[in-house]
């Protein structure tokens, strides 16, 4: 007998996802589910006609949850067939109920629907993850609001905004991928009760042809699974394009937490911020001091898994021919559950981070320092000009101040002095009592602050509002590993 450890197991259900989401995706929860649409189908069956008795829709419900796996396995070896191989267990543990199991329905009225159930049940567990992240982030940017720090564009040093406003960057990313996969569970609807081909010829047979009988059966066990509507029309399988539209959004929710990730872990190598940081935490093997960003790294890790799943979810559903083709199968069985399981880890991962951002306004401060000077030239000369200085000399002063001290920080790796020789130079004897405040850093941030507030009152708490009850139940989230 091999050893547990002699195959293979996948690091997400081992590492990274929650047991909430494993489940979702489980054996247990998907043939139960199976069972479930049987005994959907049965009632609405008998409701509209059919012998079907309530003796056998009680045989079925007693069995739901009892299934034996084993022998499910043992007979799909045999028959080659994974929903015969559960239809005929389910048969022999209820035999009154056995004629009616799977009445009328192909194998995709079980495995499509079951799909559909899962997908909706996956999105419904995410959105309180991503609003829990959001909700975190919200605090930091109101805390840090008004604390200046360098900007970046090109990764070099521009005008300055703030630790907060920079934080809300990241929740409008975060907002946008809230809507696009609120959106997708909204629009998600039921496959349905379709037969073969999507026609409903094997339901109209039953029905002696009243069509209208069949649609009501349609919608009957599409409300008795959950849902408003069924798509109106399909092949063998619900359109793939829907799978295109769910995947497409978790896709983009990995863009999101991969550059948020991204500028954390440029931020930590500047000493500036630092994610949680435990105290047994070993940062290396080597190198004993490091704090490694590797919540961070682990998070653009799990995204770039999961952004490049959208490939096969787009190519999948350009390749179904007709009514359907059976090379989906395998591929969706990877990409659905690998889509979720990545999402739900990552964004795990993000709230553990979210929840224990550390920022170090010291090391922010002389970081701004170091190039305040030089982004206050045009101030200076305002100032200069304002106290009756000619704007041209003023500018070609502080040109050549400006070359001296650059020169200071990159030839000679020291720190900037432009404002030492500014106060030097006699020229600028006018403004000296006006150098501090030029020189404030608060005052090159422009609107950050309000630009905080703003946002969080008008776009991030009416989003927050629709999560309230699940907001109040968060708890700090602990890595496993």
């Amino acid at each position: 007998m091999g050893s547990q450890y002699e195959g293979y197991k996948s690091p997400l259900s081992t590492r990274y996802a929650s047991r909430e989401m494993q489940f979702l995706f489980s054996d247990q929860y998907k043939f139960s589910t199976w069972r479930k649409l049987w005994v959907f189908l049965a009632k609405a069956e008998g409701s509209l006609g059919l012998e079907i008795s309530e003796a056998q829709i009680s045989e079925m419900e007693k069995e739901i949850y009892n299934i034996d796996f084993d022998a499910a396995a043992e007979e799909e070896r045999l028959t080659r067939h994974d929903v015969m191989a559960h239809v005929h267990i389910f048969a022999k543990q209820c035999p009154t109920a056995a004629p009616v199991i799977h009445l009328g329905a192909t194998s995709c009225f079980v495995g499509d629907n079951t799909d559909l159930i899962v997908l909706r049940d996956a999105l419904q567990l995410l959105l309180p993850r991503i609003a829990s992240v959001v909700s975190q982030l919200k605090q930091f940017a109101e805390t840090y609001k008004d604390q200046p720090t360098l900007g970046f564009t090109h990764l070099q040093p521009a005008q300055l905004t703030t630790v907060g406003k920079r934080a809300c960057l990241w929740i409008q990313d975060l907002l946008m991928d809230e809507r696009a996969l609120s959106r997708c569970q909204q629009d998600l609807r039921f496959r349905g009760v379709k037969g073969t081909t999507g026609t409903q010829a094997s339901f109209l047979q039953l029905f002696n042809g009243d069509g209208k009988k069949v649609k009501q059966l349609d919608q009957l066990v599409t409300e008795l699974a959950g849902f408003q509507k069924a798509y109106a029309v399909t092949g063998q399988t619900y359109t793939r394009k829907v799978d295109v539209e769910v995947v497409a959004a978790l896709s983009s929710l990995g863009t999101s937490i991969h550059k948020m990730c991204s500028d954390l872990r440029i931020l930590a190598s500047r000493k500036e911020l630092e994610e949680p940081f435990e105290s047994t935490q070993i940062g290396s093997s080597a190198m004993p001091y490091k704090r490694n960003p590797m919540r961070s790294e682990r998070c653009c890790a799990l995204a770039r898994h999961l952004i490049t799943l959208f490939s096969n979810a787009a190519n999948t559903h350009a390749t179904q021919w007709l009514e359907r083709t059976l090379d989906d199968s395998a591929n969706r069985r990877i990409t659905l559950s690998e889509a979720f399981l990545s999402a739900d880890a990552a964004l795990l991962t993000l709230l553990n981070i979210s929840q224990g951002l550390v920022v170090y306004p010291k090391v922010i401060e002389r970081h701004i320092s170091q190039e305040l000077p030089f982004m206050s030239t045009e101030n200076i000369i305002m100032a200069m000009v304002k106290a009756g200085g000619d704007r041209q000399i003023c500018h070609e002063k502080i040109r050549v101040l400006s070359q001296e001290a650059g020169a200071q920080v990159k030839q000679h790796g020291k720190d900037n002095d432009l404002v030492d020789r500014v106060r030097k130079d006699p020229y600028f004897a006018p403004i000296l009592n006006q150098l501090d405040n030029i020189l404030d850093a608060r005052t090159f941030t422009g609107r950050a602050s309000d630009q905080v507030e703003e946002f969080v009152a008008e776009e991030v708490e009416p989003v927050l509002a629709r999560y309230a009850d699940a907001l109040k139940t968060v708890k700090d989230v602990k890595l496993n590993i």
